[in-house]
């Protein structure tokens, strides 16, 4: 018995060993190997592909705002570096996959006698097709289709070289060879759900929607597997609902709602509220659709969809005017457990309009700064909702200015008493709920709020890499700021056992520690309303600073709300604050105006005329009188206005600054509310600044800002007022010794045109004789009587003078016109100032 056991050992040793060849085409090679890759190496491949699919299905977050895509696989355009994978199990796959082909084919003479080799390859190009490597992907499946052409997977490769073909977006070859394909009488059910499955995503990729409805119909026919057949029939209602076929839609979306539990749910809620969302408006469908809705929010199974169904339920009591409801289904649906963020945007977007709508644009700003966080920077929605919380940007701040100075001013203004009565009842407000707090859980107030500080400042130590998990005694300043809570808290204590309860007599340990927390309470500063009292400004400087910063906050809100939201009540609430509020000079005029205008719009005639006979008898000589007293034509100009503004601007460069200030005054009428009168308005003062000085241009410049303080100008002009005029007040002149440069300048009156250009053209000529190459000579406007003539570009006071002298002396220029030196800085000043007169009085040459 013994040596026929034996024998048979080597038998079977002898049989596997010649089995192993690859090179002999015997019946015992070829079923070796065969049966070895298919229940060996394919086997485990096969699994690991499947793992992959899983992870891949768990990962990915459908969008059903758009047409779901047939596959669910997210398509990364992540470049990845050489050895790394996206997946390791769709790596181990294609690992088995190559080990197969290497250990088990049996290439002979040109022919492949493994029958399990296609099989092999057929899985390699799946592995990379998951892996996102389409072209190694294309060539496995092309190897396929050449080599094994009676393979019986022959079909299932083909198809899979198209859905290759679609990713690499191929769409036309694919659609012409999946029609092939479906064109075949003998093809499994599966290979022909998943051909009309991809030519169906092919026509969708492509945008025809029309010829995509009938190769999915075909698809969630011919599958087996429920699930796709679900997300199949889903696809079919949207496109029907695409092409505005709701009847068709409705009805593929009850088939979805009759799989029921046969395929995922979320089709089935998703399927629901399509059908909900299809049906017609009135009374009796209202009362059915709320019955729904509520039905589905009542279903226990429906629980990990209630942002979804909260949603829609907000949905339809915003469209029934039901605010107050829509407003609570929405925060529920926020509150909600989500994984859909363009769902919460449209919750926080929604919100938003309506705090919008209702006039509080402050919480307006918050909403849409929550829905801008949930939505990609480069989408239109995301476009659209930034464009509208810039417009709310300036509300928001000058309202919290508003709120935060108008607070401080209203302590400020309280007597002493007044303050502690007022700071008493408040940390009374907070003790009590201090003490409400620890009475729940003694020590848990203290305690949190020391492990909060803990949290937020430790700081990574060398050697440690997460912050926020590093040990907390390696920050010395958490340490020490521990010791000083225990300290305030529980007092000197020994270490020894039972130490909160040291030294407290017989009472018990919750009661010994609710007393030493309510005493920590009592003693907290935060709970003195000393406090509070101390942190109130006293300085007059500093008061009047915040009173004068709330007053322009109340002026450019009303201007805000009129320009931006037309808002008038409350563009008229704000400006009528201002008045009250004892205002700067400045602001009290142009208040007035805007008023006027409110109120002229709003038909309160009286209290705009009221208005109008005030401004002009209190303020003749203001434009704001000759406005209201001469409002001119508001007949839109034949021409372009951006064209007359460039040719304005042309103007202005060439010193013509008179005519600037005719034409503008004129165009401003014409152009009256549009987006070119600010730009006018802006051109003008700079015109009249140049001619007539620092006053006329702080003036002019403070009118823009405050008439247009929402345009591009008046932004502009209010930071040219709050940072430029201040620079350009100085009046001194400069002392001779600290300039560079210098110049001489011949004066001139306005109108001696032929002298001007007579003498600049003596002066460059002597220029060039004299090789002066360093000098040049300009014609400068000075105010509106006087021009000058000036050469620029001397290094000292007396290269100037000498200058000066030489050309009056010399018989070849006799260049006599009176003439002074003047240092560059000291130019600037005359300029800016137009006090000429006040710089020669104090000038040490007398002019030639």
């Amino acid at each position: 018995m013994k040596a026929f056991r034996k024998g048979l050992f080597w038998v079977v040793i002898i049989f596997c060993v010649a089995g192993c060849s690859r090179k002999n085409n015997t019946f015992v090679n070829r079923n070796w190997h065969a049966i070895t890759s298919e229940y060996n190496t394919l086997y485990n491949g096969n699994l690991a592909l499947e793992l992959g699919k899983e992870e891949l299905n768990q990962s990915y977050r459908d969008d059903y705002w758009n047409i779901l895509p047939v596959e669910r696989m997210q398509v990364s355009e992540e470049v990845l570096a050489p050895g790394e994978t996206r997946n390791p199990n769709f790596e181990i796959a294609e690992e088995k996959a190559v080990k197969a082909i290497q250990r088990h084919s049996m290439l002979i003479e040109g022919s492949e006698k493994n029958p399990q080799i296609d099989e092999a390859y057929l899985l390699l190009g799946k592995a990379r097709y998951y892996d996102q490597r389409f072209i190694p992907a294309l060539e496995a499946f092309n190897y396929i289709l050449h080599k094994y052409p009676l393979s019986n997977t022959i079909n299932h490769a083909r198809i899979w070289r198209e859905k290759v073909n679609i990713r690499l977006e191929f769409e036309e070859l694919a659609i012409k060879n999946l029609k092939k394909i479906l064109e075949q009488e003998k093809l499994k059910d599966e290979d022909r759900a998943d051909a009309a499955a991809m030519l169906a995503e092919a026509y969708i990729n492509l945008s025809q929607l029309d010829s995509a409805v009938a190769p999915i119909k075909t698809a969630a026919q011919y599958t087996g597997n429920n699930e796709e057949r679900g997300r199949y029939l889903f696809i079919t209602g949207q496109l029907y609902d695409r092409l505005g076929k709701k009847d068709s839609a409705n009805i593929a979306f009850q088939e979805v709602i009759d799989l029921n539990r046969k395929s995922p749910r979320i089709y089935l809620i998703n399927a629901q509220i399509a059908q909900l969302q299809n049906a017609s408006i009135n009374a009796e469908d209202k009362a059915a659709i709320l019955e729904s809705l509520t039905s589905m929010e009542r279903n226990r199974e429906n629980r990990p969809f209630l942002d979804k169904i909260y949603f829609q339920l907000a949905e339809f009591h915003y469209k029934a005017d039901s605010l107050d409801l829509a407003i609570d289904y929405y925060n529920r649906s926020l509150r909600s457990p989500s994984e859909d963020p363009y769902l919460q945007s449209l919750d926080y977007q929604t919100l938003g309009n309506i705090n919008f709508d209702a006039g509080y644009y402050e919480v307006a700003g918050a909403y849409y700064d929550s829905t801008m966080l949930r939505l990609p920077q480069n989408s239109n929605e995301f476009r659209l909702i930034r464009k509208k919380r810039e417009n709310l940007q300036d509300v928001t701040t000058y309202e919290g200015i508003a709120r935060e100075t108008d607070s401080i001013l209203y302590l400020a203004d309280l007597s002493d008493a007044e303050r502690l009565e007022y700071f008493t009842a408040y940390t009374n407000d907070l003790k009590a709920t201090a003490k409400k707090n620890i009475s729940e859980t003694p020590g848990t107030a203290s305690e949190e709020r020391a492990m909060n500080f803990f949290e937020d400042k430790r700081t990574a130590m060398p050697g440690v890499p997460n912050p926020a998990n590093s040990f907390y005694f390696y920050n010395a300043t958490a340490v020490a700021y521990g010791k000083q809570e225990f300290f305030r808290i529980w007092g000197d204590r020994d270490l020894t056992d039972n130490w909160r309860t040291g030294g407290m007599g017989n009472l018990s340990e919750k009661d010994n520690q609710l007393a030493i927390s309510e005493a920590a309470i009592e003693d907290d500063p935060l709970h003195d309303p000393k406090t509070y009292i101390r942190q109130i400004p006293t300085d007059p400087e500093i008061l009047d600073s915040l009173q004068i910063e709330r007053n322009f906050a109340y002026y450019q809100l009303g201007l805000i709300y009129r320009e931006k939201f037309g808002d008038d009540g409350l563009a008229a609430r704000n400006l009528e604050l201002l008045l009250q509020s004892d205002p700067e000079e400045r602001l009290i005029l142009p208040a007035k105006y805007h008023l006027y205008k409110i109120y002229s719009d709003a038909g309160e005639l009286a209290r705009a005329q009221a208005l109008k006979i005030e401004i002009v008898q209190e303020y003749p000589d203001t434009r704001y009188a000759a406005i209201l007293d001469n409002p001119g034509s508001l007949l839109q100009d034949e021409n372009d206005p951006e064209m007359l503004y460039n040719e304005l601007y042309q103007l202005f460069e060439n010193q013509e600054y008179q005519e600037v200030i005719a034409q503008t005054e004129d165009l401003s009428n014409r152009f009256s509310g549009t987006a070119v009168e600010p730009k006018l308005e802006l051109l003008q003062a700079m015109a009249i600044g140049r001619l007539h000085g620092f006053e006329a241009y702080k003036e002019e410049l403070n009118f823009v800002a405050l008439n247009f303080p929402q345009s591009e100008e008046g932004k502009r002009a209010q930071q040219l007022y709050n940072e430029s005029l201040p620079a350009l007040a100085e009046k001194e002149f400069k002392q001779d010794s600290t300039a560079g440069s210098f110049k001489l300048v011949f004066p001139f009156r306005k109108e001696q045109e032929q002298e001007k250009n007579a003498l600049m053209d003596s002066l460059n000529k002597a220029l060039s004789v004299l090789q002066y190459n360093d000098l040049k000579v300009s014609r400068d406007v000075y105010d509106p009587t006087q021009d000058f003539v000036v050469l620029h570009g001397f290094s000292s006071r007396g290269r100037a003078e000498g200058l000066a002298k030489k050309l009056s002396e010399s018989e070849d220029y006799q260049i006599n016109n009176n003439s002074f030196y003047i240092s560059t800085p000291n130019y600037r000043i005359v300029q800016i100032h137009k006090n000429i007169d006040s710089y020669l009085k104090n000038l040490t040459n007398t002019p030639q």
